[in-house]
């Protein structure tokens, strides 16, 4: 009887797989393609581009008035003095208008916007498409193009030279776009979810509060910020419906230091850094929720 052996055939072990005998793995040493060095060297120029401005913005802040005209990228010396001639020049003021507009027309959006968008994005009624594209069409209108009816408007109510008058316009302007993208988000969070709350004995507003929003918060995040950084950074509506210099924010009394004859540099490019700092700061400290609710309900 004759007995037939198979031959054994060993298998390759895998790159980076730990050996029978205790041996360390060895890790794979994959030089970078020359694809993602371009796309990393372009990135990073483009990046550049970007912050090129600011830069020159810093440095001319920074500048001597005697400097001014010098083809030089460094100023011989730093005047600090035009960074702390804002807080005396009374700007500092105008600074605490454009917070409490920005601040207010975020409630604002925030109380309007959350009830309209769960609604919607919760319950198909009549008139529910003609609803959104009626807010979509509210989107595509600038302030400037409605800026005498607005001027008018407030008017006649004697709103003129007020804070609420910008809150106001700031607010209705900025509500839409938070309305359309809370809408996507509530859309793309499982009833199911909120079934189980019911079974656990919440009502509508408790399951609204403990289950929905939190796990809305990035949608609610976005929407807020760019509301934020929109009533942060107008300048037409506030310049026509303001008048009293302690009234303006400071993207109107900024305006002061643009002459007839002469703008001076240096103080208008302190003012805009300082402007800057507080929006770039908000929005670091919340850029990944921002990400998460841009994409909201893009998939499903």
């Amino acid at each position: 009887m004759t007995t037939t052996t198979t031959p054994t055939v060993s298998r390759p072990r895998a790159s980076g797989q730990v050996s029978r005998h205790g041996g360390r793995p060895r890790p794979n040493r994959v030089l970078p393609k020359i694809k993602t060095v371009i796309i990393a060297a372009s990135a990073y120029l483009v990046a550049f581009i970007f912050l090129f401005p600011y830069l020159v913005m810093i440095l001319t802040a920074l500048r001597p008035q005697d400097e001014l005209q010098d083809a030089t990228y460094l100023p011989s010396t730093f005047a600090w003095s035009n960074f702390t001639n804002f807080w005396t020049s009374g700007l500092a003021g105008n600074l605490w208008v454009t917070l409490q507009v920005a601040a207010g027309s975020t409630i604002l959006v925030l109380i309007v916007a959350l009830p309209a968008a769960y609604y919607t994005a919760r319950h198909n009624f009549r008139g529910r498409t003609a609803f959104l594209i009626v807010v979509l069409i509210t989107q595509m209108f600038q302030p400037t193009a409605m800026l005498v009816g607005i001027y008018r408007e407030f008017y006649q109510f004697g709103l003129i030279d007020t804070i609420w008058s910008l809150i106001l316009v700031n607010g209705g302007f900025n509500l839409a776009f938070a309305v359309w993208i809370l809408n996507a988000y509530f859309s793309s969070i499982p009833r199911e979810l909120e079934e189980a709350a019911f079974i656990d004995g919440n009502g509508r507003w408790g399951a609204l509060f403990r289950v929905t929003l939190p796990l809305a918060l990035p949608g609610v995040i976005t929407a807020l910020i760019f509301t934020f950084i929109a009533a942060w950074n107008e300048f037409v509506v506030a310049l026509t419906l303001t008048t009293s210099p302690e009234n303006q924010p400071l993207t109107v009394a900024l305006n002061s230091f643009i002459g007839q004859y002469e703008v001076d540099w240096q103080n208008l490019f302190a003012g805009s850094v300082i402007a800057t700092i507080p929006v770039i700061i908000l929005f670091a400290l919340i850029e990944r929720k921002v990400v998460g609710g841009l994409t909201a309900g893009s998939i499903k």
